[in-house]
């Protein structure tokens, strides 16, 4: 599953396009400003980001420069300057589409969808695994594991968005569960967490779920 994150201050245009995106089978945030915008950005990987250009803490079109320069993934610009000269300039600056308000949901799904189908690889797996060789290759890059880190995403990758507890990580892991305690598992978690950012620093693949433990994200 796709995910989106929709930039706008109107809430009403918010809500709108994440029903119709969802309705759609997208997995949505939303934010209302650059500086939102910016945290959720930082906790959640994005493969598409809708933006709208009037920002009350920003220009938008400064916001999508500052995002290439960190960010691969696609931007489908929203706006109520319809000019050429506005359009071209969005395009120019690393929009990969446009469009003009009003719109339709409908037509912004329709246009979220070629955009993902033309920009995103179609055949690599985000997690390819070699059970003889124990070993991890993420989007096509070969991962150096430890035992346990390899175990780690073992567990998670056989059971994308099941969430294990760290007693349940140490039973299912640890040789001998007693001799490790919960920040054994934060400190694996952390140093495998760290060499899937050195390959894809736009992916947070492992989730923590507050209280519950951690799980694999289910869209990738």
């Amino acid at each position: 599953m796709s995910a989106l994150l929709i930039v706008d201050d109107e809430k009403s245009i918010r809500e709108a396009l994440q029903f119709s995106l969802e309705q759609a089978n997208y997995h949505v945030s939303t934010a209302e400003s650059v500086a939102a915008a910016r945290a959720v950005l930082q906790a959640t990987a994005v493969d598409l980001l809708i933006l709208d250009i009037g920002l009350p803490d920003g220009n938008g079109l400064d916001f999508l420069k500052e995002l290439r320069q960190r960010f691969s993934f696609p931007v489908l610009i929203l706006s109520a300057r319809g000019a050429e000269l506005d359009r071209v300039l969005g395009l120019e600056m690393g929009a990969d589409d446009y469009v003009v308000k009003p719109f339709s949901p409908r037509e912004v799904a329709a246009r979220v969808k070629a955009i993902l189908k033309r920009t995103q690889p179609e055949a690599m797996p985000a997690f390819e695994h070699d059970a003889n060789k124990q070993a991890f290759k993420y989007f096509g890059q070969k991962l150096s594991l430890t035992r346990y880190e390899y175990l780690l995403l073992k567990l998670f990758v056989d059971r994308p968005g099941w969430v294990y507890s760290r007693q349940k990580i140490m039973d299912l892991i640890w040789a001998d569960p007693a001799e490790s305690y919960d920040r054994t598992i934060d400190t694996h978690i952390k140093t495998l967490r760290s060499k899937l950012k050195a390959i894809r620093p736009d992916l947070d693949p492992i989730e923590t779920r507050r209280g519950q433990g951690y799980a694999l994200k289910e869209y990738l």
